[in-house]
């Protein structure tokens, strides 16, 4: 096979690997537009790095997951902060500006999704996946610095930037190899603070995107190193991150976990989870990483049924195989064990149902359809039917 392996330009990894923002940040330009979490007082050292380093901030808080008419209100202000290094200048990326993402994968996503914008005129829609013109992003991003603040997403390592349109009831991606953060600072002390219920969702969307990588069509053998090391070590990390949000190795593992998650998924591709979880996003107000912890051991099972079924002598079963001993800890581990070890991890950490953020039967067919458009679901190992996908979501209920 060809295969090929990219990611952002630098990762610093590491306990107090975000003191390095602010003289990072002034080696790239002088002034910084910071997007934040929901509470943009957790950024209060990222804000001081910055001004430290004597750059001029402005900011831009995020409250739960972007829409486009968010990214839209972000990019307006961007532009408006840029403006006086626009004034009389040249058309393209504003000089001297950085775009600083501080939180968890909302912010990051939106922080990607303004430093591509900046350099490429028009509406975001113009350039959206599914529901949009999908025009190529070719302008380069302003550069672009990820903080994660949770162990979860990955998108300091992603190429690409999810965003709902609630009037359609979806939840899209801008994509691009410039999309790419210039640097991403994994600083696992941020995590220390975060309550156990975001520590588990975070934490299931990060095993999955170990898992769906390592088990899809795209996978090669850089990735297979990142998700066999991730899998071997996510689950008893989550546990204690859960049962004790201070414990600091649990949370340098989960945070490498995450990154080495969005790395494969940028360079293999994901899965059912995903398809599933990008409608529900879209039309419930489920958390990612919660839609993404209640799918995970359903659509598992799922995929190793149809693959019985239908694929007894591909690899896939085989790498669901070697998933379940890395994940349990048992060389005879086959499959079907790898979906009880999920589900046993989901009810210890008590991960509630998709009918807790209103998902009825009712709504199941049309979820399914929708999920079968998702471009995460060209790389799940096997194709599902509409009837399977909806037995994963009412698995899942």
């Amino acid at each position: 096979m060809t295969w090929g392996f990219s990611g952002p330009g630098e990762i610093l990894f590491g306990e107090g690997a975000a003191a390095e923002l602010g003289r990072r940040a002034a080696a790239l330009g002088s002034r910084a537009f910071l997007i934040t979490g929901r509470n943009p007082s957790r950024a209060a050292s990222a804000r001081a790095s910055l001004r430290a380093a004597g750059l001029e901030v402005a900011e831009f808080p995020t409250s739960g997951e972007p829409t486009f008419d968010v990214l839209r209100s972000a990019l307006k202000e961007a532009r408006r902060f840029a403006a006086p290094a626009l004034a009389g200048g040249p058309s393209g990326p504003p000089p001297g500006l950085v775009v600083v993402g501080f939180g968890g994968g909302s912010a990051l996503d939106l922080a990607k999704g303004v430093g591509i914008l900046l350099a490429n005129p028009g509406d975001p829609l113009d350039y959206a996946e599914v529901i949009g013109a999908g025009r190529p992003l070719t302008g380069p991003s302003v550069p672009v610095i990820a903080v994660p603040t949770t162990a979860g997403t990955g998108s300091e390592a992603t190429k690409n930037a999810v965003f709902s349109e609630p009037a359609r009831g979806v939840k899209v991606s801008l994509r691009s190899p410039s999309m790419y953060p210039r640097l991403a600072l994994v600083d696992p002390e941020l995590c220390l603070e975060l309550p156990p219920a975001p520590t588990a969702y975070t934490g299931m969307d990060a095993l999955t995107q170990v898992l769906e990588p390592f088990v899809c069509l795209k996978a090669n053998p850089a990735v297979d190193a990142l998700c066999a090391a991730a899998l071997e070590e996510a689950d008893p990390a989550l546990r204690r991150a859960v049962r004790d949000g201070g414990d600091r190795e649990a949370r340098t593992i989960l945070s490498r976990v995450s990154l080495f998650g969005g790395l494969a998924l940028g360079n293999a591709g994901l899965g059912a989870v995903h398809g599933l979880a990008a409608p529900l996003g879209g039309r419930f107000p489920v958390p990612h990483g919660a839609a993404c912890a209640a799918l995970l051991a359903p659509a598992a099972a799922a995929n190793i049924r149809a693959l019985r079924d239908r694929a007894p002598d591909g690899p896939a079963l085989d790498r669901y195989a070697r998933a379940a001993r890395l994940v349990t800890g048992s060389a005879g581990a086959g499959p079907e064990d790898l979906v009880d070890a999920l589900s046993a991890l989901a009810e210890d950490l008590r991960i509630p149902g998709l009918s807790s953020w209103g998902v009825r039967e009712a709504d199941l067919p049309s979820l399914a359809e929708d999920a079968r458009a998702s471009s995460s679901m060209k790389a799940n190992p096997v194709p599902l039917a509409p009837e399977e996908l909806e037995g994963v979501l009412r698995a899942a209920l």
